[in-house]
């Protein structure tokens, strides 16, 4: 009787550890996402007050991507987890890992605000400033499937990165424009580059994310497989 008590209370430590470190991933996933919303607000309109808050916050971002990667070991090491707990702990690593990326992501956006040389190009800027509310409105999607766990929100969100992708190409068109027309631009317009390509980075990260989601219901890694693929899987 003792023994089976016991197991009950070893059971149920291990559970609330589990929806510990959940909690802590979308805790650092709601940072990540206000960094994002205050780095795209900050390039709009060239905020380097805010911008500078983005660049300072991204400490926070790092400090819980190492703590929670520390309680991914340690749960590794002393529960010993298998099947689902064990796809449940190697999916959060890997997802912390992409969240903090995108806190990256938001520092190099924010630090392209702080170019006043930026104030010469507001159409490029409203054409990224829509593309990152773009990538904002897919990191919350991504997070709130990841939140419920959700495979088929997941599916249908990794090929929302495609659109974000075209709308990439859109701006380096532009640019590419803007550089021809005008070779005096090319350091500004650089500058707009690496802002632009950080954003779409962004997608790619949220598109990592779905597919560790899918990893963890289906049990199938889908990593550098097609969407039909993709599909296949989900229905298997």
């Amino acid at each position: 009787m003792e023994n089976m008590n016991l197991s009950k209370h070893i059971s149920g430590q291990f559970t609330a550890e589990l929806d510990d470190i959940r909690n802590r991933v979308l805790a650092m996933g709601g940072l990540v996402e206000r960094q994002l919303e205050q780095a795209i607000d900050a390039l709009s309109a060239l905020d380097a007050e805010l911008a500078q808050r983005v660049i300072e916050g991204d400490h926070k971002v790092n400090g819980m991507e190492v703590s929670i990667d520390e309680e991914c070991t340690r749960i590794i090491a002393k529960r010993q987890p298998a099947a689902s707990d064990l796809r449940l702990i190697i999916a959060i690593s890997k997802t912390i890992a992409d969240l903090e990326r995108i806190g990256d992501a938001c520092v190099r956006i924010a630090k392209a605000a702080l170019d006043k040389r930026l104030n010469n190009q507001q159409p490029l800027l409203v054409s990224i400033e829509n593309m990152g509310r773009h990538a904002t409105r897919m990191l919350h999607a991504t997070l709130d499937a990841l939140a419920r766990m959700d495979a088929d929100t997941a599916l249908e969100l990794h090929k929302e990165d495609a659109k974000l992708d075209r709308e990439y190409e859109g701006i380096i068109r532009q640019l590419m424009t803007y550089m021809m027309e005008d070779p005096r631009s090319i350091p500004d317009v650089l500058d707009v580059l690496w802002a632009a390509r950080a954003v779409e980075r962004v997608g790619d990260r949220c598109k990592n994310i779905c597919e560790y989601i899918i990893y963890y219901v289906k049990g199938k890694d889908v990593r550098h497989t097609s969407y039909e693929d993709m599909e296949k899987d989900m229905k298997s």
